[in-house]
Order: C-alpha cells, then sequence, then structure tokens
C-alpha cells in the first residue's frame, strides 16, 4: 500500500505538476463587458491587467478584449471619470478564453448620477458642464410619505424652483426666474403657445423612476426651455423575476376639522418573460376637505381639497435581439375637483379668503385628461459603431379653470392642446487621436402642436394655433487629458404657426368692445448655440462653465386674446432668445458633498407679466435674471445624513432700453417670475431596526420690491412677500420584508401661513392660507 502512495506522489511530481507548469505559462484571452448600474453600455472605459503592461478599452457597447494574457490568476482593473475604480480576479487559462463582466458604480451617487436629459444621451454628470438635480426612485418615494403633489416634491428637492403653490396650477413656480420645459419621457406636458400652469402636475409619481432637472436655458428639447426643463422618467420594468407588484392604499387627512379624510390606492404589476418586459400600474385618490392652521376650509378656488385623481400607466418592451428594442409606454392621467363651497374673499394682509358651504357654478375645475404615447426603437450598433433612437409620441390634454369675470358675462375657460412628434437621434464615438475619444449626438425633432382656449358655453377666447416645428441639432463631446470634458453644440429652429381669423371676447353685450382679427401665418428661424467644459480630476474641486442659449415662442395666446389691432403682423409676437452664463463645481471631501452654481442669463425681448385695465399682458423689454445655489451634505454618521440647498434669484427690466438696468425708469421683474429666496434643510436617520426618519424644513424668504398703486392695491405679482417655515416629516417602518408602513406630516409645527403666490397676487379673492398639519398614512405590500 505504501508502494502505490509513493508512485502515486513521484507520477503526480513528474508527469502532472509540469504540464501544469507548462499550462500556467501559455496565454489566454479575456472578454469583458462595462454596464452601470442602470445597465447602460459604458465606453471607452480604460481597462488593464494589473501588474502588467496588458491595456486596453471598451468599445462603443461596452465589450473588450484583452489578448496574449499570460494565464493564472490575474486582476483585471476598470477605470473611467465618473465612476469608481473597480477590480475584480479572474484565472486565465492557455489557448482559452475567459470572460469577465463589471458593474460600475457612479463615484459619489449623490452627486455624480448618469443623467440623459443634458445631451440626449447616457452620461455621466462628473462630465456634464450644466447644473443638474437628479431626484432617484428612493428620493421620490420619501418625499411621497409627505404629499403625492409632485409640485410639493420638487419644490423640496430642487434648488432655484420657486415653491409649490398649494395649487391644482403651477404658475409662478418659475426655475431660475424663467419659465421651465416639462417632459413625460421627452414629450412635452408645456403648452408654450398658451402657457395654462398645469405641467408640472401632470403625472403621478407612482410611476415615476428618476426626474432629471437641467437648470439654465437650454434647446436641447426645443421650445419652452428659457429657464431650464424638468424631465420625468417613467419606470422600467423589474426584469429579475416574470411576475411581480406593489399594492398600496393609504389614508390622508388634516388633523384640524371635519370631512378631511381622503384616500389613496395604487397597484403596480412587472416582470420579463422571455424577450418580453412590462410594467402596469393603476392609482386612484381622493381627497376630503383642505383646512388651514385654524381649521378654516381653504378656498377652493384652484385649490387641491374635495379632488378625485386618476393615473393609468402601461409600458411593455420587447428586446428584438441584444442590441436592438422596441418599447411602448402610454400614461393617463386626471385630476378634477367637485367642491361642496365656493370662495369668500379674504381682506388683503389681514383675512384669509375661505370656503364656505354652497353650489359652485359651471363644471368641475381640472385637467379632464393627459394622454401621453411613446414609441421607442433603439439600436446600439445600427451602422459601425453608430447607435440609433427614434420616438413617435403623441399627447393630448385638457384642462378647465375656474369661473372668469374679466370679459362679458363671465365664464369658464378650458385649454386644449394636442401634439404629435418624431425624433431621431444619433449618437457616433470616435477617436480624433489615440488619446482622444469624442461622441457627436445628431438627429433631427419634428413636431405639430395644435393649441387653444375656448370658454366651455363654446365662445373662442384665443383661437387654435396651429404649430410646425422642424429642428435639426448637433452636440460634440471630448474628452481632453482623460478628465476635462468639452462640448459644443447647435440647433436650427424653425417654426411656423397658422392662425385663423378670429374676434376678441365682447367687453359689453351686442358685440361691443369684440375686435376681428385677421389671422395669418407666423414664421420664426433662429439657430442657437451651447458650449461648455468640465474638470473631473479631482474628487475635492470639479468645476465647469457654460454657456446656452434657448428659445421660445412668446406665448402668443395672450397676445391674441388681448389683441387691439385687426390684423396679425400688428401684433408683438417675436420668439424669446435667452443667454445663458454660468459657473460651478462639486466637491467631494470625505463624506461632506458640495455643490455650488452661479449664473447671470439675459434676453434683448423678455415677458414680464403686468396687470393693465384689469387685463394681464407681457410686458415686452430686456432682461437679466441672475442668482446662485449652494447645496451641501454630510454623513455625520453611518445612520446619520444631513443636508440642505439655498437659492436666490434676483431679475430686472431695461425699460428705457438703454442697455443698463439701473435708470430711473427700469424696473424689477415681479414675482410671478422672480420667486422669493428659499431655502431648504433635511435630517434622515436610520439608526433604529427597520426605521427609516426624514425631517424637512424649508424657509421661504421675503420679497418686498414694489410699491401699491395710488388706489392702495397691489398690482399683480407686486405683492409683498413675508418670510414662513415650514417643517415635514416622514417616517418609513419595514414590518416584515414584504410589508412596509408609512406615515408622512406636513406642516408639522401646524403654522399658519400664506403660500408664495397668495401674497404676491395682491388681492383678496387669492389671499389664501396654506394647509395645515395634514397626515399620510399607508401600508404597501411588494410580491
Amino acid at each position: 500500500m505504501k508502494y502505490i502512495q509513493v508512485n502515486l506522489a513521484l507520477f503526480l511530481l513528474v508527469f502532472i505538476l509540469p504540464i501544469n507548469i507548462m499550462a500556467q505559462s501559455g496565454r489566454g484571452t479575456v472578454n469583458g463587458s462595462l454596464t452601470d448600474s442602470l445597465k447602460n453600455a459604458i465606453a471607452f472605459a480604460n481597462i488593464q491587467v494589473k501588474g502588467l503592461k496588458l491595456k486596453t478599452t471598451s468599445d462603443k457597447s461596452g465589450k473588450f478584449t484583452l489578448n496574449d494574457v499570460p494565464a493564472g490568476n490575474r486582476t483585471i482593473r476598470v477605470s473611467i471619470t465618473g465612476y469608481n475604480n473597480q477590480e475584480q480576479q479572474l484565472l486565465v487559462n492557455t489557448d482559452q478564453v475567459s470572460t469577465i463582466d463589471f458593474t460600475l458604480t457612479e463615484a459619489n451617487a449623490d452627486l455624480h448620477e448618469v443623467i440623459v436629459s443634458a445631451s440626449r444621451r447616457a452620461e455621466s454628470l462628473a462630465q456634464t458642464p450644466s447644473s443638474v438635480t437628479v431626484l432617484t426612485a428612493k428620493d421620490i418615494a420619501t418625499q411621497s410619505i409627505i404629499s403625492p403633489n409632485l409640485a410639493n416634491i420638487l419644490s423640496y428637492s430642487v434648488p432655484g424652483l420657486g415653491a409649490s403653490t398649494n395649487q391644482t396650477g403651477n404658475s409662478g413656480q418659475t426655475l431660475r426666474g424663467r419659465n421651465v420645459l416639462v417632459l413625460i419621457d421627452g414629450i412635452p406636458q408645456s403648452t408654450p403657445l398658451r402657457a395654462g400652469g398645469r405641467d408640472i402636475r401632470s403625472i403621478d409619481p407612482s410611476v415615476i423612476e428618476r426626474v432629471e432637472v437641467i437648470k439654465g436655458a437650454t434647446a436641447i428639447y426645443g421650445n419652452g426651455a428659457e429657464g431650464g426643463l424638468i424631465n420625468y422618467i417613467t419606470k422600467k420594468a423589474n426584469t429579475g423575476k416574470s411576475f411581480g407588484g406593489y399594492s398600496q392604499i393609504g389614508l390622508t387627512g388634516n388633523l384640524k376639522g371635519d370631512s378631511t379624510i381622503g384616500y389613496r390606492a395604487t397597484q403596480q404589476f412587472y416582470g420579463k418573460v422571455e424577450q418580453f418586459d412590462y410594467v402596469v400600474s393603476g392609482m386612484f385618490e381622493k381627497t376630503g376637505v383642505f383646512r388651514d392652521a385654524e381649521g378654516l376650509v381653504i378656498s377652493p378656488e384652484y385649490g387641491l381639497g374635495e379632488t378625485k385623481s386618476y393615473n393609468g400607466f402601461a409600458k411593455i418592451g420587447y428586446d428584438i435581439t441584444a442590441k436592438q428594442r422596441l418599447e411602448l409606454m402610454y400614461n393617463y392621467f386626471s385630476s378634477r375637483q367637485d367642491s361642496r363651497y365656493v370662495t369668500k374673499a379674504g381682506v388683503y394682509g389681514e383675512s384669509p379668503a375661505i370656503g364656505v358651504a354652497g353650489n359652485r357654478l359651471g363644471v368641475d375645475e381640472g385637467t379632464r385628461f393627459n394622454h401621453n404615447a411613446n414609441l421607442q426603437y433603439s439600436n446600439r450598433e445600427i451602422f459601425g459603431h453608430t447607435d440609433l433612437t427614434a420616438n413617435l409620441y403623441f399627447q393630448d390634454f385638457y384642462t378647465i379653470y375656474s369661473n372668469s369675470t374679466s370679459f362679458y358675462e363671465g365664464g369658464q375657460s378650458a385649454i386644449t392642446s394636442t401634439k404629435k412628434g418624431a425624433r431621431v437621434n444619433l449618437n457616433t464615438p470616435f477617436r480624433l487621436r489615440p488619446l482622444v475619444p469624442m461622441q457627436i449626438n445628431y438627429g433631427l425633432d419634428l413636431m405639430n402642436d395644435k393649441t387653444a382656449q375656448n370658454l366651455v358655453d363654446g365662445r373662442s377666447w384665443v383661437p387654435k394655433m396651429n404649430m410646425v416645428n422642424f429642428a435639426p441639432y448637433f452636440q460634440a463631446s471630448a474628452n481632453l487629458f482623460t478628465d476635462l470634458t468639452l462640448k459644443a453644440g447647435a440647433r436650427a429652429e424653425n417654426i411656423n404657426i397658422d392662425v385663423d381669423d378670429f374676434n376678441t371676447l365682447a367687453t359689453g353685450a351686442n358685440g361691443a368692445g369684440s375686435i376681428a382679427v385677421k389671422g395669418g401665418a407666423l414664421n420664426y428661424n433662429a439657430l442657437v448655440f451651447n458650449a461648455g467644459a468640465r474638470y473631473s480630476k479631482f474628487k475635492f474641486f470639479n468645476p465647469f462653465i457654460s454657456y446656452a442659449q434657448s428659445f421660445s415662442v412668446f406665448e402668443l395666446g395672450r397676445v391674441l386674446r388681448a389683441a387691439e389691432s385687426n390684423t396679425l403682423a400688428q401684433l408683438e409676437t417675436k420668439p424669446i432668445i435667452v443667454n445663458n452664463y454660468e459657473g460651478g463645481f462639486s466637491s467631494t471631501i470625505g463624506k461632506f458633498n458640495l455643490s455650488a452654481a452661479y449664473y447671470y442669463s439675459t434676453s434683448k425681448l423678455g415677458a414680464n407679466l403686468l396687470e393693465v385695465n384689469g387685463k394681464y399682458i407681457s410686458q415686452r423689454i430686456p432682461e437679466e435674471v441672475y442668482g446662485y445655489e449652494i447645496q451641501a451634505d454630510y454623513q455625520l454618521l453611518e445612520s446619520l445624513t444631513i443636508g440642505g440647498n439655498y437659492a436666490k434669484v434676483e431679475g430686472k427690466g431695461d425699460v428705457d432700453n438703454d442697455g443698463k438696468f439701473d435708470g430711473p425708469t427700469d424696473v424689477y421683474l415681479n414675482t410671478t417670475r422672480i420667486p422669493p429666496a428659499k431655502t431648504t434643510a433635511y435630517v434622515k436617520y436610520s439608526g433604529l431596526k427597520n426605521l427609516l426618519i426624514d425631517v424637512n424644513w424649508m424657509r421661504i424668504g421675503s420679497r418686498d420690491r414694489f410699491k401699491p398703486n395710488a388706489s392702495g392695491k397691489y398690482l399683480i405679482g407686486e405683492g409683498p412677500v413675508k418670510a414662513f417655515d415650514l417643517f415635514n416629516i416622514a417616517a418609513s417602518y419595514q414590518l416584515i420584508p414584504s410589508l412596509k408602513a408609512n406615515l408622512g406630516i406636513e406642516n408639522l409645527l401646524n403654522k399658519s401661513y400664506y403660500p408664495s403666490i397668495s401674497q404676491f397676487y395682491g388681492s383678496g379673492i387669492n389671499y389664501v392660507r396654506g394647509n395645515g398639519r395634514r397626515f399620510n398614512l399607508s401600508i404597501g405590500y411588494a410580491f
């Protein structure tokens, strides 16, 4: 027996060990792939076999190959700006192909997100020369515990965005003092031809995966983004299971006063079956009576109390091949108020407008429907290394407003807007020189927008405006010295608008005051540019500078309905071109994150809203808007994080058009445009098992720039805004792995306050208090 063991050992030593040594001294091949946390391919990353001079870079689809790798245990290292470096061990065998896959995490996930909205392609924020705020699904879910109103969620989360109005609309909730373009998966929700202020609250947060806010003028998605854009990116299917879902039910209400209880229910299903993936969602919410801190019924005028809201969503995807995908999205949103109260006007500066029992005249207010559909085809390598994304989209929107008395016999108006569009976007990477990777984005946007504003009784207030927009664009980016990103691009806008002959609304009986206006065609052409740079070598200081233009058709509907000339050609309809200059930085020092930006924007013709003889008109004068933003967070403990932001904006108009803004006739832009300073802060604590607590504070500063008129009244937008503070809290407790209970308290200290819009409107009918202490209790089950 011992003889056999000795001979076996000799056999292993003489024959097997040399063979093994010979095998390990050979060479093999390593194939791999790189993706980010969103499963997007990462191109031009650096791949190296640690300790050797073997290097390569990933291609457009995130693939790489390393040839002639010495056999044995090897460490493969991956690095690229904006992502955390990663290393993995791999056994390389002689004359064999070994495979390895990397999923890279964004460096500093709070500040360096992968975004798609800034350039219409996936890119790291660390390489984006723009101010961007990203709300993740977790951020949205946490804020939704307090309130599912998107206007509230964004107000607390986005520096530079005005405070929520606590109304159905978002008039006055500007971004950096200018209009913002709102999108759902890139589909425009805003109605710039006749701004209705219903675009921020146009979808339910339960179906949003993330929100990307690009701040500062941009033309990347076309008309209407003078202050930036907000892109709601809808949820994708959970492809880890063939069938799963989430159910949530909850109660809402004020903690003072009766009839305030409401309820909300959400149901979602999702999964992946072979090449198909899907997500389907439905939401219904009914709110009770909204009351202020004293228990008084809040005025129902454009209110959110006694409202029924619906949201239906579906997204179906089909992977044609590994590189080709077809995806269809549809979303329906509706929010209608049916109140048992009528408004009793308050006394401006003294007592609030409230709701008193009564029958409201007219039909229910609110958005009857907002349909959005998007068909998208993508090909990650349609030819060469070029990828393609092509979209066909459709939006149909209809909303009804409160009764207006600004014309004869008064009445309710409704805005209708239908958009049809097609987009083609191509992206081609290449190397200008061996060490200068570049990408070019280029494509074409086509859109037809038909918008009108009619009265519910059939009279026309704003005739149908038929706009056709044709816009090719080009965007290039280059990475110099690995860490310096340069970007530049241009977009050529061609817009044609047809307006039929129409009559303005009468101001008296028998058509008195009505003006017959001959319609016609308007044509706009413009070439807008952008350029920027960002240096991202050092985490402690990641600076950027940028210049960007936006092009917007001035709100034509407001001009038409107030026309005092009998031909379209005599009306002031020149567009708004904004030039935005900006510089900023982000920093990470240990567990401390900081970002800041300063901006200055100009436009030769602005749109300062004025009230003249009871009519709202826009003052077309040169404008300058400027301000700064600061955002910071710090992880004090593993379970405790604090953070917040501060934003200040100001704006002036050059009335005498002398190129300066400090003359005796020059004016500050009113507060419908320029929001008061806003400060927010939060504390997040997860130190107790299964319990998460998030406390928020927001302070709206004062703004007092204007004097009352000769009769002692403030014109629209000129009322002084007094500062106020609000505290909210969100708590979430994981009962079991699949069951979670949530409790949110809005206005925790039951503060009696007037939102900014209630103050700056300067009238008794609009002098409405904000919500008193409200709760939102829900329970969610995942399966």
